[in-house]
């Protein structure tokens, strides 16, 4: 019985043998799939074109019409500041003239919006990214914190001429000034102090925080939908993450 027993165990150790060298043999003639490695210049190129995505689309929104007026998101309201100024214009029946200023300071909002792209650009353009590895591995809206810390001082510089020539297109003090001018001639009468906000700065602070707004919902939707990576600088670095 012994004797039948070994040359069966030796048959079937040779065929095991056998079989482990052909799997061997595919494995090595099959090459191993890796992740393409990222350059640092890669991943702050695949971000500068990410933000110069997300910028292009957030000037196209915000300048369309009702691009702030109709969206809740970015909706400018009544200055906080001059809520009294409000308060008492719709106490002497100044409804109408209140709901057109709020819709004006939107529409000097979307009319400046369609100057804000290049600037955008520019900025991006001229971005170092000494970190990209991690704004690439951080927080969703990583790159566009990062963009909104270095270039806001120097969007609103340039932004705030293009907002003065947007609410004169938009003839916005037109709506505002009877508005300011009966809540003064009642503060005459009671005493109360004059508030009279910079429309300006206002209209360009809420302005920037809109396209901001837009530039971050582009960033998490590249970072999260393939199907947002629209070129194959996008798909490499950003399909790293996916891993």
């Amino acid at each position: 019985m012994k004797k039948l027993l070994f040359p069966f165990a030796s048959l079937l150790l040779f065929s095991a043998c056998d079989t482990l060298q052909d799997i061997s043999e595919v494995i090595l003639e099959e090459p191993i799939a890796t992740q393409p490695s990222l350059t640092n210049a890669e991943v702050i190129s695949g971000l500068k074109e990410a933000l110069k995505i997300g910028a292009e689309k957030a000037g196209d929104l915000a300048s369309a019409t009702d691009g702030f007026y109709k969206n809740e998101l970015l909706f400018i309201p009544f200055p906080e500041e001059a809520q009294k100024v409000k308060e008492t214009a719709l106490q002497y029946g100044f409804g109408s003239q209140v709901e057109q200023f709020e819709m004006t300071l939107n529409r000097a909002a979307e009319e400046a919006a369609k100057e804000a792209t290049p600037i955008f650009v520019n900025a991006i353009s001229q971005m170092t990214v000494a970190d990209g590895f991690a704004i690439l591995n951080g927080e969703k809206d990583a790159a566009t914190k990062y963009l909104k810390d270095k270039t806001t001082a120097e969007l609103t510089e340039k932004f705030r001429p293009k907002v003065s020539q947007a609410i004169e297109t938009v003839n916005l003090t037109a709506y505002w000034e009877p508005i300011i001018t009966k809540y003064n001639t009642v503060n005459i009468l009671t005493g109360g102090d004059d508030i009279n906000p910079d429309l300006e700065a206002y209209v360009t602070e809420r302005a920037i925080q809109g396209l901001f707004v837009h530039v971050e919902a582009e960033e998490a939707a590249i970072r999260e939908n393939p199907q947002a990576r629209v070129t194959e600088l996008l798909e490499k670095v950003f399909g790293s993450l996916d891993n």
